[in-house]
């Protein structure tokens, strides 16, 4: 099988060709010039020394995203102009799941990390089981432990350090979070050597050939890029009033269960949990929705007159935006009809964010519990709201 190679979802521009697992020519260039102005030239300049002819082709594999929507669009447009022609099949292949994909012999977690801008990354977490051949070397078996994401890379390192296992970062958006990355991890991590830490064509297209042998292709007509999110015009335009709240119910149980084990790894309530705590008499649960999207939700349980908050869950692409706020004011809330008494919460020691988010609602810190969350171990800071204080 012939297949090309083409990724221009990152500041690399990389086109690759492997003919019956053989790869016949890889070109990969970071150098200042646009991807429209260098893909289609690399495209044609390895087809002419390969003396490959595009009508030959079985398989175009294209990088479909997350990254940048530029680059996708080109990376995109350029596969279908040559499907069309050929009329040949095409497989999308997640920019992220092809980074890590060039980590295949290495046993452990991987860790693709893309420079998103605003202060987020796009990543996702595979780990990585070679399977030893006599003949063959190695072959690998990938499973996603973090599905593809924007996401604060902070919350992503507290996932790493849950899952407590040698961890290897890789992509173009090392350097940006450096600092936070060897501030936060606790396991053993290295970052992989200069020659491997890019987008790699070849690396996409060899798994481009395993996806289309499981069945996986589209045609020129139905293929299209995943970004993840929206684009910096379509965001601001769209930051401010897309949010609603309601309360959550048992049938939101289900949406509230897996947004939690994305977001809260091993703490994470499940879904009969969640359905029980919503029927609740003495509990009350809000949400946020966007575009009928569950995107956020937070409880809390009245115990003798003493409200206790937990389950404060955002959704990674919709925080520093007030959410989890406007959902702790909204159950602390006299009005709301529950706990009209003193508030209390624990909060892991080292999670910063949430901290800063319970003090600007009115919390304060009153206590140490030594050793009291595990996976990864931390203390946990006592916070009250103290509504009733003695004069």
């Amino acid at each position: 099988m012939r297949v090309l190679g083409i990724d221009s979802s990152g500041l690399v521009a990389a086109a690759a060709l492997v003919d019956d697992g053989r790869l016949t020519a890889d070109y990969r260039i970071d150098h200042k010039k646009t991807h429209s102005q260098t893909l289609l030239p690399m495209i044609s300049e390895i087809m002419r020394m390969s003396e490959c002819d595009p009508g030959s082709l079985d398989l175009i594999a294209v990088a479909a995203g997350p990254g940048s929507f530029t680059g996708l669009r080109i990376g995109a447009s350029t596969a279908k102009g040559l499907a069309y022609d050929g009329d040949i099949p095409i497989v999308p292949v997640s920019t992220l799941e092809a980074l890590a994909w060039q980590l295949c012999d290495n046993e452990g977690i991987v860790c693709p990390v893309m420079d998103a801008r605003r202060g987020q990354a796009y990543t996702a977490l595979y780990r990585m089981q070679p399977v030893w051949k006599s003949t063959d070397g190695a072959d690998s078996v990938m499973i996603e432990e973090l599905s593809p994401r924007a996401a604060d890379m902070g919350d992503v390192i507290e996932r790493i350090n849950a899952l407590g296992e040698r961890t290897i970062f890789i992509g173009d958006g090392i350097p940006v979070f450096a600092q936070l990355i060897a501030g936060k991890t606790e396991v053993p991590y290295r970052c992989a050597p200069p020659w491997r830490n890019r987008q790699s064509a070849a690396a996409l297209a060899y798994l481009g050939e395993r996806k289309y042998m499981k069945g996986v292709s589209e045609t020129a007509d139905t293929f299209a890029p995943v970004y993840l999110r929206a684009s910096q015009a379509e965001r601001e335009a769209g930051e401010a009033g897309n949010v609603t709240y309601r309360r959550m119910t048992a049938k939101d149980a289900a949406p509230a269960a897996a947004l939690e084990r994305d977001t809260l790894g091993r703490e994470a309530w499940s879904e009969a949990q969640l359905k029980e705590a919503a029927d609740r008499s003495d509990s009350m649960y809000i949400m946020a929705e966007s575009g009928g999207r569950h995107v956020a939700h937070a409880g809390i349980r009245d115990v003798c007159g003493i409200g206790e908050l937990g389950n404060v869950c955002v959704h990674p692409d919709f925080r520093r935006r007030g959410i989890g706020r406007e959902l702790v004011s909204r159950l602390i809330n006299p009005g709301e009809g529950l706990c009209e008494g003193d508030v209390t919460l624990e909060v892991r020691y080292k999670n910063e964010a949430a901290f800063m988010l319970y003090r600007k609602c009115g919390f304060e810190e009153e206590g140490v519990r030594p050793g009291f969350y595990a996976d990864p171990s931390d203390d946990a800071r006592i916070m009250w709201l103290r509504r009733h204080r003695d004069a």
